[in-house]
């Protein structure tokens, strides 16, 4: 059985009637609009400005576009690389032949980045129903990089990057890395600036317990049981060795407690 587009787009929450998938193409200039085209060497934000930018025809673009936009770009005369997922939050700008929309970089199959090749059967389309476009054969899904660790004092991940270095394969060196040390973090709640610091010891990792903050949010703290795990920022405060005394631990995380007045004015409860 071929693997198809639309099995991905599911296992990733997106509903194929409520998506549009987009090829784009290298291009000096767009035959539609007259706009300047991409490049093989186009940043990402410059690939998002060109996708904000449609046709207002009607014949060419959908008056009411879907809320996702599933885009990739041409490699080759039948394959289209994945580049990302945006939602469309409504039109900001329409002249009567420029149509511009408010588009946001999703965070739906950031895993498939790049990786994600599908087979193109309509050469010279460029826009697709989801419906249409979920038939579509999956050529290729490939390894992703390894991404490098940046050492425990620069770690700062939001809640969605903890989820990933759990989960994913290009953050192998990073799960190894947790693994290998005890010690103190901070949890900063970015909505309100509340802090929260916790510790993991024993025969309990930084990877381990981090672990449980990625599946449900709150670790089993609670104090931030009833808060949005969206909006956490996680980071260490101090890491040790595995053999160290939990009593220098429990030390270091009363310190930093203290230090960072998390017990009146953070999340910290004891």
């Amino acid at each position: 059985m071929t693997l198809t587009l639309d099995s991905i787009l599911r296992s990733a929450g997106i509903d194929p009637e409520k998506s549009q998938v987009i090829r784009h193409a290298y291009v000096r200039e767009h035959e539609d609009t007259g706009l300047r085209g991409i490049h093989a060497d186009s940043t990402d934000d410059e690939i998002l400005d060109y996708t904000r930018q449609q046709s207002a025809n009607p014949r060419v673009f959908p008056v009411t576009p879907p809320p996702l936009w599933v885009v990739f770009v041409r490699e080759g005369g039948d394959r289209a690389r994945f580049w990302s997922v945006v939602e469309n939050h409504g039109e900001t700008s329409n002249d009567g032949q420029l149509r511009v929309f408010n588009l946001i970089v999703s965070e739906h199959m950031a895993d498939l980045r790049n990786r994600l090749v599908i087979g193109w059967k309509s050469p010279r389309t460029w826009r697709l129903n989801g419906p249409t476009a979920a038939g579509y054969p999956v050529m290729e899904i490939a390894d992703a990089q390894p991404i490098p660790f940046p050492g425990f004092d620069r770690l700062v991940l939001d809640h969605g990057q903890l989820q990933a270095v759990v989960r994913e394969h290009r953050y192998a060196s990073w799960r190894t890395a947790l693994s290998s040390v005890v010690g103190v973090y901070l949890i900063t709640d970015t909505s309100d600036g509340r802090q929260y610091v916790g510790k993991a010891d024993g025969a309990e990792s930084i990877r381990q317990r981090w672990s449980a903050y990625a599946t449900n949010g709150h670790g089993g703290n609670v104090e931030l049981r009833n808060l949005d795990p969206a909006t956490f920022r996680f980071s260490l405060l101090r890491v040790f060795d595995p053999s160290t005394p939990m009593q220098v631990i429990d030390e270091t995380e009363s310190h930093f407690k203290q230090a960072l007045d998390t017990r009146k004015h953070g999340l910290n409860r004891n």
